[in-house]
């Protein structure tokens, strides 16, 4: 851990944070759940960024519940702090957001809000945010992970059509594991990874994909407990390789996942079933993720897992540390920030994203 630290506090001189002024401070840092696999990376990143940018960091774990959050950042105000970087536990959840940007407020505190969206309608976002100048949200534009996923879904299927579909029948079966219900990002991932991936193939003379299951008419599988976890998808692909086989003739062909956890879950119970081992000659049902964490990017490197989205928990957490220490500096938030971030109306950082198949 200490040489990734070190590694991590290297590509934040390397972008120049550090020769910045360092802010004298600290900041309260509010996560939604310390078990989500990124965030664990932003975390990692985040620590070494404020380090970097001369600011004492306080994490506290939420647990995925959003009274505990809010109880949280009151205590923090109440026993001191200069800012208040935000992980939204009920993304979406603009009352909520409303709400802890006034106590901020009302303190003259920052409120760095990032990753989880405060709304599904961005001009109610913006609103928001446009209202306080000592804030801004960090995250990406949620329509890009699911465009670039269905992008590598539908190149590797036109390139590799006849070996993908195993029983033959000229139409690849899918399984779509959404996530969070409410979540933009898991919303807009759902729609264009299957749209995007649709229109490569029907360009190239092959038909649509389908859903494995007729009954289901929303054609995605959604985390219950809204944790986007490896435990959900690995036991519906479980219970769904039970009927839905090679020997049944109606095998699930393509498992398309909204985070990387997931696609690890389904990688797990399509290895029980003997595919997906990473044994020369084993077949491989081909699986695509969202975020690049390192174990995705192993099991791509073993031939386990096909692609992957990367989601910068760099960039993000170089971001979220540069506007904190501005706005304690008081200077111009976005002063100092990459070359390579999108900022839109004053108020939206965006973090790009870029394909990942270990090629």
């Amino acid at each position: 851990m200490k040489k990734f630290l070190a590694l991590l506090l290297a590509a934040v001189m390397a972008l120049g944070l550090a020769g910045t002024a360092l802010a004298e401070g600290n900041a309260f840092v509010s996560w939604y759940t310390f078990g989500d696999v990124y965030l664990t990376s932003v975390r990692t990143a985040l620590d070494a960024a404020f380090e970097a940018q001369g600011i004492n960091v306080t994490d506290k774990d939420s647990n995925g519940i959003q009274q505990t959050q809010i109880d949280d950042i009151n205590t923090a105000l109440v026993t001191g702090t200069d800012a208040l970087v935000i992980n939204l536990v009920d993304s979406g959840a603009i009352g909520t957001a409303q709400n802890l940007m006034d106590v901020a407020r009302a303190q003259d505190k920052p409120a760095v809000f990032f990753n989880r969206a405060v709304s599904t309608d961005d001009a109610e976002a913006s609103e928001l945010f446009l209202g306080y100048d000592k804030t801004a949200f960090i995250g990406t534009n949620f329509e890009d992970a699911g465009k670039l996923e269905g992008q590598m879904i539908g190149e590797y299927l036109v390139a590799n059509y006849d070996a993908v579909d195993l029983n033959g029948d000229g139409v690849i079966s899918y399984v779509m594991f959404k996530g969070d219900e409410a979540n933009q990002e898991a919303i807009a991932r759902t729609k264009y990874a299957q749209e995007v991936a649709d229109e490569l193939l029907t360009a190239a003379g092959k038909p649509a994909l389908k859903f494995y299951d007729d009954a289901n008419t929303n054609k995605y599988l959604v985390d219950l407990n809204g944790t986007w976890s490896n435990v959900a998808s690995f036991e519906y692909l479980q219970t769904i390789l039970a009927q839905y086989n090679e020997a049944n003739g109606n095998m699930v062909e393509l498992v398309i996942c909204n985070n990387d956890d997931m696609a690890i879950g389904a990688i797990n119970a399509l290895t029980q079933a003997g595919y997906n081992t990473g044994d020369e000659g084993a077949k491989v049902i081909p699986v695509f993720g969202v975020d690049a964490v390192d174990a995705a990017k192993e099991l791509i490197g073993e031939g386990r897992m096909t692609g992957t989205v990367l989601q910068d928990a760099v960039g993000m957490a170089n971001a979220v540390a540069q506007i904190t220490s501005n706005l304690i500096n008081g200077v111009d938030k976005f002063e100092g920030l990459a070359e390579n971030v999108v900022i839109v109306d004053d108020w939206f950082v965006q973090i790009p994203y870029a394909p990942y198949t270990g090629e």
